[in-house]
């Protein structure tokens, strides 16, 4: 009799499809790094992170994607004796794709965490592609203030350049600040990257394809790749909720961007919400982002609780 939780793989499918209960007996010898308190501090507004879910479904993660770190440099290795010649050991890059109000900035904040840990303590650094949006001026310029977060409202070319620098194993490179206060970039700022070990890089659009004139796509640097999934239905609620949290919080800055909505009633608040996803971000999910989801090594799939309850992994 075959095992109910084993992995499933079909000829029709690039992907083997773990059930939970099998990934989660995958590294038993982890020890779980983090405090209660730390992973409260990671996630994001809405997320249900807890000790069980990282030591469930992120500590697997994080010993799945170690493999691939150790084959990197094992290819590497096997490289420079092959070219009789010796060249430093370029960053470990790490792409992280899915939609707005998905998790995936908790899923990438809690993996910086976790590989940071690995034996020898590697540098991690996280960069997000908010910072390579457009300024808010050159994107009203363009006519894409509305269609803000969709591929073409972005630098891409800064972005494509940001990463090969890094993974050239330039010392410092410089990318854009984003602030989510003011909901633009931050003139004269900056963060700085200074040769990691590890580098992730979040966004929605991390994964999209070459545009087919034969230039990189960013995904090309990509050692390995993970898009948080859910069903649109899901993601859509959690986006409302999200919303609904951030105008009692944050929109209540006076410096926000967003300060208009903090004096709406709950029911124009939601029905403002709605209109956003349904006129934005569903749009940009379903042309864009989702398309995508083939191109990752790896998907974690969300439960509507926000519980990871299957992992896929590309076959290799």
């Amino acid at each position: 009799m075959s095992d109910a939780s084993a992995p499933q793989s079909s000829h029709r499918s690039p992907f083997i499809d773990v059930d939970r209960d099998h990934w989660a007996g995958l590294a038993p010898e982890l020890e779980q790094p983090l405090r209660e308190t730390e992973i409260v501090q990671l996630r994001g507004l809405g997320d249900r992170m807890d000790m069980r879910e990282v030591a469930e479904v992120y500590l697997p993660l994080s010993k799945f994607i170690s493999l691939y770190a150790e084959n990197a440099v094992h290819l590497n290795t096997a490289t420079e004796r092959f070219l009789r010649s010796s060249r430093e050991r370029t960053p470990f890059v790490i792409g992280v794709a899915g939609s707005v109000a998905v998790g995936k900035s908790t899923v990438a904040r809690l993996l910086r965490e976790l590989l940071s840990r690995w034996q020898g303590t590697p540098h991690v650094e996280l960069v997000t592609t908010d910072g390579f949006l457009y300024p808010n001026a050159e994107l009203e310029r363009r006519g894409l203030m509305g269609k803000k977060g969709f591929p073409e409202s972005y630098d891409r070319r800064a972005l494509l350049r940001f990463v090969s620098e890094v993974k050239s194993g330039a010392t410092e490179v410089r990318a854009p600040f984003y602030s989510h206060l003011s909901y633009d970039i931050v003139p004269d700022a900056s963060v700085v990257v200074r040769r990691p070990d590890v580098l992730i890089v979040e966004g929605l659009n991390v994964l999209q394809p070459p545009t087919g004139d034969g230039r990189l796509a960013l995904s090309d640097l990509f050692d390995f790749s993970i898009y948080v999934d859910a069903r649109t239905s899901d993601i859509a609620t959690w986006y409302e909720e999200r919303f609904i949290a951030l105008q009692r919080g944050a929109f209540t800055n006076p410096n926000s961007y967003f300060r208009v909505y903090a004096d709406l009633s709950e029911e124009q608040a939601r029905d403002r919400a709605r209109s956003f996803w349904s006129t934005i971000n569903e749009p940009n999910l379903l042309t864009n982002v989702l398309p995508t989801r083939a191109r990752a090594d790896l998907v974690l799939r969300k439960a509507s609780d926000h519980t990871v309850r299957s992992v896929l992994v590309r076959k290799i």
